[in-house]
């Protein structure tokens, strides 16, 4: 699958969270800064963090929920980049069951995050630069019927 020079994402190596020996390893997303940006936003909000669970392989993503006076947001932090992105309910992967950022969302980027909305995380894949990706990437993408840039982040293959 070709990429498109003027996709309006660029996926970085690790974006799946796949890595080949050869190439090395992968970035790893500070979890201490998730943690306070997170707590940040829960004032921000004026919730509370609830739950927090860290990584475990094959997951690409930290997961934790902001309680808020309507209700429990679900924020996701990839693990290898600083993206964030929000969900009604917690999973072990997404495709396309993204929220728009709340407005306390802004807490994360005063911590070095990229807030991803819902608009981005639905783009179809043929309308982001996916030229990193490997072929055993793409068998894994067929695998599991993903077809936009959230289930290529936010995802449990293994």
């Amino acid at each position: 699958m070709a990429a498109d020079k003027d996709a309006a994402f660029v996926l970085p190596r690790g974006a799946t969270g796949f890595f080949r020996p050869k190439d090395g390893p992968l970035p790893e997303v500070d979890r201490r800064t998730f943690r306070t940006a997170l707590y940040e936003a829960a004032r921000a909000a004026d919730g509370r963090v609830g739950e927090i669970e860290e990584r475990t392989y094959p997951r690409t993503f930290h997961a934790a929920t902001v309680d808020v006076g309507t209700g429990e947001c679900v924020v996701l932090c990839h693990a290898h980049h600083p993206w964030i992105a929000f969900a009604e309910e917690r999973r072990e992967w997404y495709a396309d069951e993204f929220l728009t950022p709340p407005p306390w969302a802004h807490a994360f980027t005063h911590f070095g995050f990229a807030v991803l909305d819902r608009v981005l995380l639905t783009v179809p894949l043929a309308d982001i630069d996916t030229s990193v990706l490997t072929r055993g990437e793409w068998r894994q993408i067929r695998l599991y019927g993903i077809t936009g840039l959230g289930g290529v982040l936010f995802n449990s293959w293994d």
